[in-house]
């Protein structure tokens, strides 16, 4: 009798994916530490208002949304690997800006647009390159991995930033971010990334196929709505759940929400590599309305039962990252499989374009709504994942089945 010959699983922990994790996280840690503590720098070095300091910050994200189509485009024209390396020099130097511009807010807004626009393409870039160094097979559980350390640095890069500058010393801040982005691009540098597909016809006239995948229009629009409510959650969860009596450890809310986001994309990147794309995404949205739903209510039922209050506060946070955790894998791996190899990176553009913009549109609509009531951000932001999740059902999914090239 002759044993079953099972085929080798492909090695996914090699050097290069390695490496490429270590210098995501540390990009993110290096960024996420500015993110709570900026508005504080603003405040004391220029003595501006909320509404500027508001001002100033979305320069930085306006940025970040307007390069990426041409960060896709230049990262599947050119050598992946040296785009990468060049824009995360550029984002590392970046923070020695901090050092010296204090005295005039103008130069400040212009380090924040160049700052922006080395984090969209970086980001961009290291996105596509992670994909080209991890076997296909495998690349649902790949990404997830490769979200994890994101994750991670959204958990501790804030923690770690508010805890350095409550010494009131912002050149520690500084130069921790500084060194910290060094450190990321020699494991960058560390990366050899294979041969890049030729394109497909690089005598091709330039069109708006080449810095958006078309095809992943109708995902994109649903990923954009999926987006709005978490960057309402991101942006106005805190100041909801003191309006609604949460006072004590409601900071916890946030780390609640990453362990959910770690813990499910360990998990929903394997259930991708075994073909269910459409059914992890479904899947996630389905856990996370319900988180979302559990926003809505919250002022509603902390009003009658504080108790019940805490414990629906902190459950809406496991299933909004359990949800979204749940999805990103799925919805990233859904664009790749829409565009050629040649266009991967226009394909994680359109993809990461499409949740910037909603996080923005999230932010500037929270704070619209909330002039009336916080609940009514979340009334709304369930009404958006339901509008989402019949598309990707009604729309989406056939399209991606009739569309995918892999």
């Amino acid at each position: 009798m002759h044993s079953e010959i099972r085929p080798t699983k492909e090695k996914l922990w090699t050097k290069d994916y390695i490496f490429v994790c270590i210098a995501s996280f540390l990009m993110s840690f290096s960024f996420f530490l500015l993110v709570p503590t900026l508005p504080f720098y603003l405040r004391e070095t220029f003595g501006i208002g909320h509404t500027m300091i508001g001002v100033v910050l979305s320069c930085y994200v306006i940025a970040v949304l307007s390069v990426r189509p041409l960060a896709g485009f230049t990262a599947d024209t050119f050598p992946r690997k040296r785009v990468y390396i060049i824009a995360y020099a550029l984002f590392a130097l970046s923070f020695l800006g901090y050092f010296w511009i204090t005295s005039t807010l103008g130069m400040f807004i212009f380090l924040r647009i160049f700052h922006g626009f080395t984090f969209g393409t970086l980001s961009t870039t290291g996105n596509t390159l992670v994909i080209d160094v991890m076997p296909s097979s495998r690349r649902g559980e790949g990404l997830g991995y490769f979200g994890v350390m994101g994750n991670m640095a959204m958990a501790f890069g804030p923690m770690t930033g508010l805890f350095i500058i409550s010494s009131g010393n912002f050149m520690t801040l500084f130069f921790t971010s500084l060194a910290t982005a060094l450190l990321g691009l020699v494991f960058g540098a560390l990366v050899h990334a294979p041969k890049k597909a030729p394109a497909e016809n690089p005598n091709s006239p330039i069109s708006i196929d080449r810095f958006f995948l078309v095809e992943g229009i109708p995902a994109c629009i649903s990923l954009f709505m999926l987006a709005i409510p978490y960057g309402m959650t991101t942006s106005y969860m805190a100041l909801y759940a003191i309006e609604s009596g949460i006072t004590s450890s409601s900071g916890l809310f946030f780390t609640v929400m990453a362990a959910g986001l770690i813990t499910s994309r360990l998990s929903s990147g394997k259930r991708v590599d075994k073909g269910f794309v459409t059914e992890t995404i479904r899947q996630g949205i389905f856990i996370a309305m319900f988180g979302i739903l559990g926003e809505a209510l919250l002022s509603t039922v902390s009003g009658w039962n504080i108790t019940a209050g805490y414990i629906l506060y902190f459950s809406s946070a496991a299933l909004i990252g359990y949800g979204f955790g749940t999805m990103f894998p799925a919805f990233n791996t859904l664009f790749i499989n829409l565009a050629p190899n040649s266009r991967r990176a226009t394909a994680n553009a359109t993809y990461l374009t499409g949740w910037d913009v909603g996080i923005g549109c999230g932010m500037l609509l929270g704070g619209f709504l909330s002039e009336w009531t916080y609940a009514l951000c979340y009334i709304v932001g369930v009404g958006l994942v339901v509008v989402s999740f019949t598309l990707f059902i009604k729309y989406v999914t056939p399209h991606f089945h009739a569309h995918k090239l892999r």
